[in-house]
């Protein structure tokens, strides 16, 4: 087909014929470079600048474009970008100083009710104050701005990550105090055979509080082969009050001493220490880790420890490290396994079936072991 153009015919010699056939059909080379390659080989070919057109779906400004550069400085030159010069910076370091330290303040303290700066919030507030302070460069900054702005340092005040402030003076000690004891117990259990009991039993006590008792108010679906692969739940479902679990775990055998309350007092602390000092044989000693709920220091608590005298000692965690406590590894492998997604009627089937759960797991009792002893590191 003959070319309808003004512009004089591209004759590549066979050594540029052969690259840009092999650039054309290649799949590693940038998309742009083969474009301009299956180009450059149809104007060679006298096809017209229609044809080339409907053929590689690029427009017509594109392609005289590329050819202009082949015509002027050859092949090789037509495929590459030309080079740009970079232009002098428009947002001034003095006004990136300023959006950084608007972001390292919260959007609360310019008036806004958000707790948290967004990009584009960021963004608004630069093009409205940004020139009353002196930076006009910020009248027009969008979003795009804002985040490479904010990733040269980097500072991301749309996100929150949680820390563990330590409020007890005495952090460190109780800590040390506490990973002595399971350092303790580890080395037990590898000295204990099978079925012996040591002089001194450890175990760790804690409550977990809140557990919802929750009842669907439609029935579940259950799998169908021919139907649905997963139970089918209703969206919504009624709230029929919270229970308390209090749980003792025993360190050396994974044994799990559990009550289950509508609330968790002294009394209810208690009970569980009347079945702890029950299940274990009267001469031995129980060493308890334990925090610092009010119920576990109250008076009642105390006037119950008085008449077993040298039946119990406490070790404390630190006040804000419950964290430390080994029983918190079984509450959340309980909330991972058998609270996730349980429906019940009214919190009494939720004891029992919490009871049950606990039940169950002694038949096959794992024992927890905390395997980092980093003092300094503090965990």
């Amino acid at each position: 087909m003959a070319r309808k153009s003004n512009r004089p015919g591209l004759k590549p010699d066979e050594t540029e014929l052969n690259r840009l056939t092999k650039i054309s059909a290649s799949r590693t080379i940038a998309s742009r470079e083969a474009e301009r390659a299956k180009i450059l080989i149809r104007y060679s070919q006298n096809m017209s600048i229609s044809q080339i057109e409907k053929e590689i779906h690029v427009s017509r400004p594109t392609i005289y474009k590329c050819i202009d550069k082949a015509l002027s400085m050859g092949t090789e030159a037509a495929l590459k970008d030309k080079y740009h010069s970079p232009k002098e910076p428009v947002i001034t370091e003095e006004a990136k100083a300023w959006i950084i330290n608007t972001a390292c303040n919260k959007p609360v303290a310019y008036g806004y009710a958000a707790e948290l700066w967004s990009r584009q919030s960021l963004a608004t507030h630069a093009r409205k104050y940004g020139p009353v302070e002196g930076h006009t460069c910020l009248s027009r900054a969008v979003k795009a701005t804002i985040q490479r702005i904010l990733s040269e340092h980097p500072i991301r005040p749309h996100k929150i990550a949680y820390y563990l402030e330590r409020r007890d003076p005495d952090f460190e000690k109780k800590m040390q105090d506490v990973l002595m004891v399971y350092n303790e117990v580890n080395l037990t259990n590898e000295k204990l055979q099978n079925g012996e009991t040591p002089d001194i039993i450890t175990v760790s006590i804690d409550e977990k509080p809140g557990v919802q008792a929750i009842r669907n108010t439609a029935p579940d679906i259950l799998p169908d082969p021919e139907k649905n692969s997963r139970i089918m739940r209703d969206y919504e479902y009624k709230r029929m009050g919270t229970v308390s679990i209090l749980a003792s775990l025993d360190l050396n055998t994974g044994h799990i001493i559990g009550q289950v309350h509508d609330r968790h007092r002294s009394i209810e602390f208690i009970s569980l220490l009347n079945e702890i000092d029950a299940y274990y044989p009267k001469e031995h000693t129980i060493r308890i880790i334990l925090d610092n709920h009010s119920a576990h220091i109250s008076k009642e608590t105390m006037a119950y420890l008085a008449t077993k005298p040298n039946r119990f000692v406490y070790v404390h965690t630190p006040k804000h490290g419950s964290w430390l406590n080994m029983v918190e590894m079984l509450f959340g492998k309980m909330a991972r396994t058998f609270l996730k997604h349980i429906r019940v009627y009214d919190k009494a089937e939720l004891k029992r079936r919490i009871t049950l759960w606990i039940k169950e797991t002694n038949e096959a009792p794992v024992v927890f072991r905390w395997k980092k002893f980093d003092i300094n590191s503090g965990y």
